[in-house]
């Protein structure tokens, strides 16, 4: 019998490595800008319509030795292209709620524990390379970063029998939207937000200075936020346990943060190098950076995770490792990938000053994580 496959289970091939054989109906474009990616996936992108005369002439290079995935961008095509397959003989799948499903499938890693009692854990949106983080301490959590999918988040604390007691963003996003308000507001947690992002936002929040320190729990366990512009203005980082340097969009595992969505470059390339080539510099090789994304499958931990540590960060990464300023400035200006999909307009979502439904949301954040700078 033909079966659906959530994202969840397609999420496990991709952290165990599995052999995996994806058939992508969408058409070519799409397909080339952003499809599920696992270091052992192999790929046939035949566009639905070529198919509506049958599978026939596609039957020689679908493989009959490795589970196959029929993907489509909402599912309604690759259940009909995995009938003309089942019809035909083959066992397959098909992704469950597509490609739009794929996009806010959150998988939680538990990254490490706590000194004092509780534990760091990381949110992996493996379709969209975001990462969010949860840090738990006696009976308290605080989230950082979160997503649209507030479900999650929430769900996640009732699980663990916590309360959300602080919510916040390490800048203003402009590849997707927040959850951290609406989490604020339902739960009603803090919500930090850096002040000098901040400046047309349409509602109220705490102000996240460097310098803030703020308990988890009982236990001593703070927050501290440390400055860092460069990707915005108002960029910050924290340090967490004295153990975890959540680096937002500054710093990644393979790659540096991009400074041009505010249209903002070439102003914001010097705080850029001084934040990772100063502040950074200042802190423990020992800290495990914990980044607000991804940008490549290789990045990800045999536990799916995406850590490394910062004095690894330093000897690797070849974007902590330009020496040349100009050299620097031409690298994060003139070598950027295309922006995000509607970055504008999530921009304005985060400001408050716009409010799409929910439909709308989801196609605006369509599309791969376009942060970084390699």
């Amino acid at each position: 019998m033909m079966k659906a496959m959530t994202s969840k289970e397609v999420t496990k091939k991709v952290f165990n490595k599995e052999p995996f054989f994806i058939l992508d109906v969408r058409n070519e474009t799409d397909f080339n800008d952003w499809k599920i990616e696992g270091e052992n996936f192999e790929y046939l992108n035949i566009p639905y319509f070529d198919l509506l005369d049958g599978v026939e002439e596609i039957l020689d290079k679908v493989p009959t030795d490795k589970e196959v995935l029929v993907v489509c961008a909402k599912e309604g095509s690759s259940v009909m292209v995995a009938e003309m397959l089942e019809e035909a003989g083959r066992e397959v799948s098909y992704l469950q709620g597509g490609m739009k499903a794929w996009s806010e499938h959150l998988e939680p890693v538990k990254v490490g524990d706590l000194k004092d009692g509780g534990a760091m854990y990381q949110f992996v949106r493996i379709g969209k390379g975001c990462l969010s983080y949860a840090v738990v301490s006696n009976g308290e959590v605080a989230l950082i970063d979160a997503t649209r999918m507030t479900d999650v988040y929430l769900d996640f604390a009732k699980e663990l029998g916590v309360e959300i007691k602080h919510v916040f963003d390490t800048h203003l996003h402009a590849d997707h939207i927040s959850g951290g308000r609406i989490i604020a507001e339902a739960t009603g947690a803090t919500y930090w937000l850096p002040p000098k992002d901040a400046d047309e936002v349409t509602f109220s929040y705490q102000s996240l200075e460097d310098g803030n320190n703020v308990k988890i729990g009982e236990t001593n366990i703070d927050i501290n936020a440390l400055y860092t512009p460069g990707h915005t203005i108002g960029s910050t980082s924290f340090v967490v346990d004295e153990k975890y340097l959540l680096s937002g969009d500054i710093l990644f595992i393979d790659s540096i943060g991009r400074p041009d969505l505010a249209g903002k470059a070439e102003d914001w390339v010097a705080d850029l190098r001084n934040s990772l080539y100063t502040r950074y510099k200042q802190l423990s090789d020992e800290l495990v950076v914990l980044p607000a994304h991804f940008m490549i499958i290789e990045e990800l931990n045999e536990d799916g995770s995406v850590s490394e540590k910062l004095g690894t960060l330093f000897a690797k990464n070849h974007g902590l490792n330009i020496e040349d300023e100009a050299e620097f400035r031409r690298l994060v200006t003139e070598n950027l990938p295309p922006q995000p999909n509607a970055y504008q307009e999530i921009r304005e979502t985060n400001m408050g000053k716009i409010s799409p439904d929910e439909e709308k949301q989801r196609e605006m954040e369509i599309g791969p994580n376009r942060c970084a700078v390699r």
